[in-house]
């Protein structure tokens, strides 16, 4: 079982980047339904709050609020 609260509470800055994924190897089959393509990201990705793009350390986090991603994306364009 993945201990969500291990991977959420990495240190970007003392984290081993050699350990991380880089972004840019995954592949997401779009074939798949939504729950079997998060089943693979994940899988894949190791740690989806922190990842590697290049050299570069990704750590992402989550607010606690019923707005989804595609919410905030949809505001974010109607201010522009």
């Amino acid at each position: 079982m993945i201990d969500l609260e291990k991977l959420k509470n990495v240190d970007v800055r003392t984290v081993d980047i050699d350990t991380l994924v880089d972004i840019r190897d995954v592949k997401l089959d779009r074939s798949l339904s939504k729950p079997e393509r998060m089943k693979s990201f994940v899988e894949q990705i190791k740690n989806p709050y922190c990842f590697r793009h290049g050299d570069t350390v990704v750590k992402i986090s989550f607010a606690d609020t019923d707005r989804t991603l595609e919410d905030c994306l949809e505001e974010y364009v109607r201010m522009f």
